[in-house]
């Protein structure tokens, strides 16, 4: 085990001066180049396989070119230490894969994923810029949960990072609900390894997608059977009360009509709305 490692959770905002430890080979690494040797390395030894580096490396270079946008002087070594943190956690789950129960409640020992997500994608946001409309209601929403009562939201997502975001942006003025939200999550999020470590930290109840129930006709029954697993445990969770559910009902996230340059929902929104009513 190593000692936390400093700077890896370091951003320009509140509640980054967590520490979050874990097991890492990379102590060593001090410069962009020794990470992507080491990446490499990890190929030739047989630990991770060609395509998931390959897709680690073109996740590296865009995460490295939004970080160094933000302003911060430490932006550098913030995005370093975050990307060294992932790549352990990508390692670790190559050569032990985590597998996802219907219902998944974050984990946050002996490493906490919740925080590891939280200040990987803090760098991010422009949180001079950006604002929590409508305050009140979140408020409200946190008033009736500690009162019994559950609340759904439903908005399409936006970009990838949502839940991260999402929990970012309340975490000053409602940490509870930060912390507490459930996300309804597709499988690809679930299998994905460079998505898997950031699942790890959220609460979800997992479903395979309507649009992709078909790809696979042998896996059909058995992506039925999960679904029915994952309602239930909904239904138990809201039958339990206090719980707050984030649902994406299109799936996928929402883009501009290359015509007008337009938001609007897509029509895989309205077919899914439709299947959840």
């Amino acid at each position: 085990p190593r000692l936390p490692a400093k700077g890896a959770v370091l951003a320009s905002d509140t509640g980054a001066d967590e520490e979050v430890a874990g097991p890492s080979p990379l102590l060593d690494v001090r410069s962009e180049q020794e990470f992507v040797l080491r990446v490499r390395k990890e190929v030739e030894r047989g630990k991770l396989r060609p395509d998931v580096a390959d897709n680690f490396e073109n996740l590296y270079y865009n995460y490295k070119n939004a970080v160094l946008q933000n302003g911060d002087p430490n932006a550098y070594q913030i995005m370093l230490s975050n990307m060294m943190d992932l790549f352990d956690r990508v390692l670790l789950d190559e050569e032990n894969p985590f597998t996802f129960q219907p219902y998944h409640k974050a984990i946050r020992e002996p490493f906490d994923y919740y925080t590891f997500g939280q200040n990987y994608i803090r760098p991010l946001v422009d949180f001079r810029n950006s604002y929590v409309g409508n305050i009140s209601v979140f408020s409200d929403m946190e008033n009736q949960l500690r009162q019994g009562h559950n609340v759904v939201l439903m908005s399409n997502h936006q970009t990838e990072a949502d839940p991260a975001v999402i929990a970012l942006s309340l975490e000053r003025s409602n940490p509870w609900i930060s912390e507490n939200i459930v996300y309804v999550a597709g499988d690809r999020v679930l299998t994905d390894p460079l998505c898997k470590p950031f699942s790890m930290g959220r609460n979800l109840l997992c479903v395979y997608s309507k649009k992709h129930m078909n790809d696979f006709p042998e896996l059909i029954e058995m992506k039925r059977r999960a679904n029915t697993r994952s309602l239930k445990e909904m239904a138990l969770l809201l039958r339990g009360g206090s719980h707050i559910i984030w649902i994406a009902p299109s799936g996928g996230r929402d883009r501009p009509d290359p015509l007008t340059g337009e938001w609007h929902p897509g029509r895989r929104h309205l077919m899914h709305l439709q299947w959840i009513i």
